[in-house]
């Protein structure tokens, strides 16, 4: 089943929120419009706000509000994106410029901050103090975590505990912030909100080390940028710490820095590939899974719920 099959009730109220996300990003200054435009244009699966409209279900649904809580997700997505590519030094995503290669640092570090700032500024339109808390609280961690993903760079003696807490403030809390935040504003029960930001949390764990995976087995084209980008900036991901068990290929691996080439880590990403890593980080994403799901399993059943479970399982076993 494709992805958008999963939710393709959705699509509508989707086209309203990709609407408002274009609306939101313009801004008096052309430059800062366009920036946040080209990010927008490069696509994505919106995953973050697909879990706001399908949380949201499980209470008073009304798009006219929930579509300033997912486009408020989504710009913190993007804004998180837009850091990355700088601290990265990244020239491609999702087969595209980044906006710090088709402009430059500074302008890319603005853009960011300036969609960080617009969805603040939306989210003050709902009027639940809980959304606030919550929504600020996780821009903070974030922002924490691109801070820690700037200090790991090329540290090859990170510990699973560090990649893991990487990875929740990375990914994990804002998806989290998604599914709790869609529900609140939805005044679903206390009970279910806290369920489904447990959902959530798990699901963005699982997410991204599936990502990391990613980043080793897909091909540039599925990928939209170059195969083991993040080892060759630095990333020292799941795949990574595993593969370094074996002394041999952790001598190879910790010989990558800032001046290694593309062709120069082909080598490594097969020993990778072959040293049974990359099973052991399926594992371990499943875990996540699992424990994703026990939680979901606990709400009301409909059609929301359903979704929500089949695009989990997706998220698991995706190829690219």
């Amino acid at each position: 089943m494709k992805f958008k099959a999963m939710y393709s009730f959705l699509e509508q109220d989707l086209n309203i929120v990709e609407r408002e996300l274009e609306k939101t990003i313009q801004s008096t200054d052309p430059l800062l419009s366009d920036a946040g435009l080209h990010l927008l244009q490069a696509g994505g699966k919106r995953i973050r706000p697909v879990f706001v409209l399908l949380s949201a279900m499980f209470g008073k649904y009304d798009i006219n509000t929930i579509k300033k809580v997912a486009v408020a997700l989504e710009l913190i997505h993007m804004a998180s994106l837009v850091h990355d590519d700088v601290i990265d030094d990244a020239e491609i995503r999702r087969g595209r410029e980044t906006i710090k290669a088709k402009w430059d640092n500074l302008i890319a570090m603005y853009t960011g901050d300036y969609l960080f700032a617009r969805s603040l500024q939306l989210i003050t339109e709902i009027e639940n103090p809980l959304a606030h808390q919550i929504l600020s609280k996780t821009i903070v961690e974030v922002c924490l975590g691109e801070i820690e993903q700037i200090k790991d760079k090329f540290h090859y003696e990170q510990t699973y505990k560090t990649y893991l807490k990487r990875i929740k403030r990375k990914t994990a809390l804002l998806i989290a912030a998604s599914c709790q935040v869609g529900a609140v504003c939805a005044e679903v029960p206390d009970e279910w909100h806290k369920k489904l930001y447990w959902f959530g949390y798990y699901v963005g764990l699982s997410f991204q080390i599936v990502d990391d995976i990613l980043d080793f087995t897909s091909t540039e084209k599925e990928l939209g940028k170059p195969v083991g980008s993040d080892l060759l900036q630095g990333n020292i991901t799941l795949p990574v710490l595993f593969a370094m068990k074996d002394p041999a290929i952790k001598q190879r691996i910790i010989q990558i820095n800032e001046n290694t080439t593309p062709e120069e880590i082909k080598p490594v990403i097969d020993d990778i590939k072959n040293s049974g890593a990359i099973e052991h980080s399926f594992e371990i994403s499943n875990r996540y899974l699992m424990k994703s799901l026990q939680f979901i399993d606990q709400l009301p059943k409909c059609k929301a719920r359903t979704a929500l479970m089949k695009i989990a399982k997706y998220i698991g076993k995706r190829k690219f």
